[in-house]
C-alpha cells in the first residue's frame, strides 16, 4: 500500500509513493522500463535473483524497501532500490567507525537506509526517473524520491540514508539536497581502440610490459589454458564448478560468501546475455574461474575463485583475460572490482567514486563533515600519488579518468 501522497514536478501533479517489500511486487517489464536493461545490476532480474535466493533478505540483513513513484494515471515515473540494513557488510563503503561513533553517544546507528545494489560496488543509476520525461521533470522526480526516503526515515527513527556508487544524475540530486559527500576511488581499464593484446601491451612502459609478459608466460608454463563462455553456453555443470571455486576461496579466509549457488543459477536463467565466465584449466582439469557481467560498453569483474595454488593465476584470469575479452568484443571499459593498487601496474587507472549520506540527527552532522573533509584530502593525495605512477608511456597516456564512471 502507498505510504502517502506528495506533490512532484513542481506543478501540483499528484504522485503516489509506495515502498515495496519485495522486488517481485512490481512487474519486471515495468521496473525495467525505467531502470533499463543494459546496466545489469539494477535490472529487475538481478535484484529478484538476490531476493528469491535469500541473499538479500531480512535474514541476511538486507530488508527490501524499494521505492516507486506513480503519477495520477498510475504510471510508474520514478524508482529507487532501497534496503533497511542491520549491519554494514557487503557495501564496500565502510562506515563501521560511524556506527561506533553513534554507540559512543548512546544512540543506535542501525537500522539505516541504503540505496545501493547488494554486494555490487559498480557505479550506476540509483534515483531513477522515467527517461521519457523532460529533463526538468526527471530532476524533480529524483528530488521527490529523496524527499520520500528521508521523510519516512525521520518518521521511523532510521538513523541515516546512504547512496553508494551513484551515476552523475543521482549525484547531482544528492548534492542539491545538501547530503554529505564521501569520496573514494577504484581502478578501471579503458580501451583505446586496441587492435589486439599486443597493441595494448605496446602502450605500456617497458617495465610494465615486460612484467605482464612474464606473468602470462608463468601461467602458460604451469600448463594453464583459458576458455571463455558466455550466456547459454554456461551450463549447470559449469555453475556448480564455478560455485565450488567461489565458495572455496572464501573458506580459505574463514568466511562464507555472500551469494549461493541458487543465485548464480537464477542469473543464468533470467539474464544470461550479461554473463561471461572465464575458466582456467590445466589440461582437462579446472583450476579456477572468474565470473564477469557485461553491458554494451563495460565489463564488470565480480566473482573469482580457485582450488589450485598457481602462480599469477588470479592476475591472468581476473585482469588479463578480461582485458583481452574487452579488446576482442570492442568494450570501452573494464571495471575489475574494488581495491588493489597492484592493478595500476597491470594497466588500470584510478577513477573517482562518490557516496552520499543523509543524517537524521543534526548533531551528528558537524563531526561527520569534519571527518569527510579530512578523508577527502587524504583521498585526493593518494589518487594524485597513484596517478603519478601510470603504467602507460607518456606519449600514449590514456588521459584523465572520468569523475564518475558511466553506468553503462
Amino acid at each position: 500500500m502507498p505510504i502517502y501522497w506528495m506533490l512532484a514536478h513542481g506543478r501540483g501533479t499528484p504522485v503516489e509513493a509506495s515502498f515495496l517489500r519485495a522486488i517481485d511486487s512490481i512487474e519486471a517489464s515495468e521496473w525495467n522500463r525505467l531502470a533499463g536493461t543494459d546496466y545489469p545490476f539494477l535490472r529487475h532480474e538481478f535484484l529478484a535473483a538476490l531476493e528469491r535466493t535469500g541473499c538479500a533478505s531480512a535474514q541476511s540483513g538486507w530488508l527490501p524497501r524499494h521505492v516507486v513513484l506513480r503519477d495520477d494515471d498510475g504510471r510508474l515515473c520514478g524508482l529507487a532500490p532501497l534496503y533497511l540494513k542491520s549491519h554494514s557488510m557487503g557495501e564496500y563503503v565502510f562506515d563501521w567507525a560511524w556506527a561506533g561513533f553513534w554507540e559512543q553517544h548512546g544512540q543506535a546507528y542501525y537500522p539505516k537506509f541504503l540505496t545501493a545494489v547488494p554486494f555490487s560496488p559498480c557505479s550506476g543509476p540509483r534515483l531513477v526517473a522515467d527517461p521519457a520525461l523532460p529533463a526538468e521533470s526527471r530532476i524533480e522526480i529524483a528530488d521527490s524520491l529523496a524527499a520520500v526516503i528521508t521523510g519516512v526515515a525521520e518518521q521511523n527513527d532510521v538513523s541515516s540514508w546512504h547512496i553508494l556508487f551513484p551515476d552523475p544524475a543521482t549525484a547531482d540530486a544528492c548534492r542539491s539536497r545538501g547530503l554529505l559527500t564521501r569520496h573514494g576511488w577504484q581502478y578501471h581499464w579503458f580501451n583505446h581502440d586496441y587492435a589486439d593484446m599486443d597493441a595494448f601491451l605496446a602502450s605500456l612502459t617497458s617495465k610494465r610490459r615486460k612484467n605482464i609478459r612474464r606473468e602470462l608466460r608463468l601461467v602458460r608454463e604451469q600448463g594453464i589454458e583459458f576458455e571463455v563462455l558466455e550466456a547459454e553456453d554456461i551450463t549447470p555443470e559449469h555453475w556448480r564448478m564455478f560455485y565450488g571455486f567461489y565458495h572455496a576461496t572464501y573458506m580459505k579466509r574463514g568466511q562464507v560468501g555472500y551469494l549461493n549457488l541458487d543465485f548464480f543459477l537464477e542469473l543464468s536463467r533470467t539474464m544470461p546475455e550479461h554473463l561471461v565466465l572465464i575458466l582456467a584449466r590445466r589440461g582437462r582439469e579446472p583450476a579456477g574461474a572468474a565470473l564477469c557481467l557485461r553491458s554494451a560498453t563495460t565489463l564488470y569483474g565480480r566473482y573469482w575463485g580457485c582450488i589450485e595454488d598457481v602462480d599469477c593465476l588470479h592476475f591472468a584470469t581476473c585482469y588479463y583475460e578480461g582485458i583481452r575479452y574487452c579488446i576482442q568484443r570492442g568494450l570501452q571499459r573494464f571495471d575489475p572490482g574494488v581495491q588493489g593498487e597492484h592493478k595500476i601496474a597491470r594497466g588500470f587507472l584510478p577513477v573517482a567514486t562518490e557516496s552520499f549520506h543523509w543524517i537524521a540527527d543534526p548533531a551528528f552532522r558537524p563531526p561527520l563533515e569534519r571527518f569527510l573533509e579530512e578523508e577527502s584530502r587524504m583521498v585526493d593525495a593518494v589518487r594524485d600519488r597513484l596517478a603519478a605512477h601510470s603504467p602507460y608511456r607518456q606519449a600514449e597516456e590514456p588521459g584523465s579518468s572520468p569523475t564518475s564512471p558511466s553506468p553503462a
